[in-house]
């Protein structure tokens, strides 16, 4: 699993330059939507993170969770934060939460590895 998100952040980069081409209105507000949203305000950047992490983990969203375990990581918060915030998922999601687990897991190994 770990080389599913290697080649994850291996192609997003390719894959964002091909959606400004192809959608650049949708990037241009869904971008401007995200700079404005995720600042700091009452909640800080790294808090906010671990929402969006928390909320990419229930919907089961394998990109969204790459990308805010990333995010988180570079926001300040721990590994044992980003695992504690999967658990509160789990919690509320039972078991379909539970089985993606090991790709939190895998995700935060691949990150951790590149500092």
């Amino acid at each position: 699993m770990s080389r599913d998100v290697a080649t994850f952040f291996e192609q997003w980069e390719t894959n964002q330059r091909e959606m400004k081409e192809s959608t650049p209105d949708v990037m241009r507000g869904f971008g401007g939507m995200f700079q404005a949203l995720m600042k700091e305000g009452a909640l800080s950047v790294r808090e906010k993170e671990l929402i969006a992490f928390s909320i990419g983990l229930a919907v089961r969203c394998e990109q969204c969770m790459n990308l805010h375990i990333d995010k988180c990581l570079k926001a300040g918060a721990t590994r044992e934060q980003i695992i504690e915030a999967a658990g509160v998922v789990v919690v509320m999601q039972g078991g379909p939460a539970y089985t993606h687990m090991p790709e939190v897991i895998h995700a935060l190994d691949y990150l951790e590895g590149k500092k």
